[in-house]
C-alpha cells in the first residue's frame, strides 16, 4: 500500500481526496492545503473545501505555509511515499519537491501543453476550444511542463461555464488520477515527455479582464462570460438613464462618454448570441445599446444582438434578465459600456 500525501483547496479538488481515500491501493498519510480563511460578508474564518473534506474523513490536515519550518517538519513526519497536487495554490520549492521519494504528480485540466498555468478550463472556452481534457504529470520546478503519465480528452458543448467544465473534468480525471499514481507506484506507469508545440498559457483571468467590451463579436462575449462564470464573473457598466456628456468637454469624444452620468456594475451570468430566426430580435443595435421586450433583454454588439438571460445588478440578488429589466426602470436610453 502505497502511502499518499494529498495537496489541494478547492471543491475541484475533492473528487481526487475522496478517490484517493476510498482505493485500497493508497494511505492517505496526510492532507496540505491553505490556511483557514475569512470568508461571507461577518469574515467568519472558514476552511478550505479539501479540508473539509480531509476533516470528514478524519484525515491529518497541514495547513501552515510551503516555505516554513513547520511544513517541513510536519510533511516529513509523514514519511509519504508519493504525492498528489491539484489546484493546491502555493508553488512548491525544490525542498518539498525532493522531501516525497516518489514524486509528487498533478492532475492539470487541460491536454498538456496547451493551457498551462491557472486557468486552463476558463481559457479553453474563452478560446472556443472543440476539445480540451485533463492530463496527471510529474511536478517540476517549471511550470506544468512535466511528462505525462495519464490523460483523457472530451469535446466541449459551446455552452458550458467554466464552473460545469471544471467540475466535469473533477469528477472524470479523479479515477485516472488515482490509476496513474498506483502505476508510478508499482513501475508500470508509463513518462511521456511533452511536445515541443502547441504551448499556449492559461494566465490568470482577473477582474478587469471579465469586464465586457461591447464592440467585440456576440460568439466572442458569450464564451467570456462563459469562461468567468462563476469567477470573477463578466461584467459591465450600466448607465440606467442613458448616456450624459460632461457639458465642461467641448471635443467630439466627449459627446459620446458618460463622463457625468451615474453607473451601477451590473453582472452577466448568463447569456447566448440572440436568435435571429425570432422577428422579435432586434437589428443594428449599436454596442452596448439596450432593448427590452416583455420576455427578452437584448444588446447591441460588434456582430449583432446578444440576448441576456441571467444578471445580478449592483446590491441586487441574481435573477432573470427580463425581471430585472422590469424592475430597473431603465430609460430608452439606457445602454451599458
Amino acid at each position: 500500500m502505497l502511502k499518499l500525501v494529498f495537496a489541494g483547496t478547492p471543491d475541484v479538488a475533492v473528487p481526487s481526496l475522496q478517490a484517493f481515500a476510498a482505493d485500497s491501493r493508497f494511505e492517505v498519510v496526510g492532507v496540505i492545503t491553505r490556511p483557514d480563511a475569512p470568508t461571507g460578508r461577518g469574515r467568519k474564518l472558514t476552511p478550505s473545501p479539501v479540508k473539509a473534506a480531509a476533516v470528514e474523513l478524519g484525515l491529518t490536515v497541514i495547513d501552515a505555509k510551503p516555505h516554513s519550518p513547520e511544513f517541513m517538519e510536519a510533511l516529513k513526519g509523514l514519511h509519504a511515499d508519493i504525492a498528489a497536487v491539484i489546484a493546491y495554490g502555493n508553488i512548491l520549492p525544490k525542498s518539498v519537491l525532493d522531501a516525497v521519494p516518489m514524486g509528487w504528480y498533478n492532475l492539470h485540466f487541460s491536454n498538456l501543453p496547451k493551457w498551462r498555468g491557472a486557468a486552463p478550463a476558463q481559457r479553453a472556452i474563452w478560446n472556443g476550444d472543440p476539445t480540451t481534457g485533463a492530463d496527471v504529470f510529474k511536478v517540476g520546478e517549471g511550470l506544468d511542463d512535466g511528462p505525462i503519465i495519464a490523460s483523457l480528452t472530451i469535446e466541449l458543448t459551446g455552452r458550458e461555464t467554466s464552473g460545469e467544465l471544471l467540475a466535469r473534468l473533477a469528477e472524470e480525471g479523479a479515477p485516472m488520477y488515482v490509476d496513474a499514481l498506483a502505476a508510478v507506484g508499482s513501475g508500470t506507469a508509463v513518462f511521456t515527455p511533452q511536445p515541443a508545440e502547441g504551448l499556449e498559457y492559461a494566465h490568470k483571468i482577473t477582474v478587469e479582464d471579465a469586464r465586457i467590451n461591447w464592440a467585440d463579436p456576440a460568439e466572442a462575449i458569450d464564451r467570456q462570460i462563459r469562461a468567468c462564470t462563476p469567477h470573477p464573473g463578466a461584467w459591465t457598466e450600466l448607465f440606467a438613464e442613458g448616456l450624459i456628456a460632461d457639458s465642461g468637454e467641448a471635443n467630439e469624444e466627449s459627446s459620446n462618454l458618460a463622463t457625468t452620468a451615474k453607473s451601477l456594475t451590473l453582472h452577466i451570468l448568463a447569456a447566448q448570441p440572440a436568435d435571429q430566426t425570432n422577428p422579435n430580435t432586434p437589428i443594428d443595435l449599436d454596442p452596448g445599446e439596450l432593448k427590452v421586450g416583455k420576455k427578452n433583454v437584448w444588446v447591441g454588439t460588434g456582430t449583432g444582438a446578444l440576448e441576456l438571460t441571467q444578471v445580478k445588478a449592483q446590491g441586487k440578488k441574481a435573477m432573470r434578465a427580463a425581471d430585472w429589466a422590469r424592475g430597473a426602470r431603465l430609460s430608452p436610453a439606457a445602454c451599458v459600456r
